[in-house]
């Protein structure tokens, strides 16, 4: 059986939700979960400041116009993503879908790898990746199935609870930082 690999679609700007409603309403209604087994809109989480001065953390599209699909790849399954409305191609040579390497796949976060984490509830970690990145606090609980931490930081002069993801997080050695 071949492989599914992962494939990069181009669309409209702001069509990519609609894009992948309507992908997934094609894989229904033609019965192709044997074809397409997965579809996302990679997201990220940024710190921004409004207009008043407060900060806001917001959730915005790693790669605006893009939709990624894995899939198995056929010329039938190419008509039908590229005759979906929203959707301007595949992105490869001459609009010919080429596959995502493991490592582009691995770069993009398209794939979430299951790690262990050295932490546990009430041990001091820092936050070393994403918009609050260099924030120290407690961590309040962890979620094996999301790979997620709750981390209690300091944040414009009151404590809140914040999710990051497992790899974003690094344990702060206690000990070590009293010896400063």
């Amino acid at each position: 059986m071949e492989e599914a690999r992962w494939y990069v679609i181009h669309t409209y700007s702001g069509y990519e939700a609609m894009v992948k409603d309507s992908l997934e309403k094609l894989i229904e209604n033609n019965n192709l979960q044997e074809k397409i087994f997965e579809i996302q809109i990679p997201t990220e989480e940024t710190l921004e400041e409004k207009a008043n001065g407060k900060k806001k953390i917001v959730e915005r599209k790693k790669f605006p116009c893009y939709v990624f699909l894995k899939m198995i790849y056929s010329n039938d399954i190419w008509y039908l993503v590229t005759n979906t409305r929203g959707v301007t191609g595949f992105v490869g040579p001459q609009g010919r879908p080429l596959p995502l390497t493991d490592e582009e796949v691995a770069r993009m976060g398209l794939v979430k790898i299951a790690i262990n984490v050295d932490f546990v509830e009430g041990d001091t970690v820092q936050i070393v990746s994403g918009p609050l990145e260099s924030f120290t606090g407690k961590v309040v609980s962890l979620n094996e199935a999301s790979q997620k931490v709750m981390v209690n930081v300091e944040m414009f002069g009151r404590n809140t609870d914040v999710e990051v993801e497992y790899v974003q997080v690094k344990k702060v050695n206690v000990s070590a930082e009293t010896n400063n």
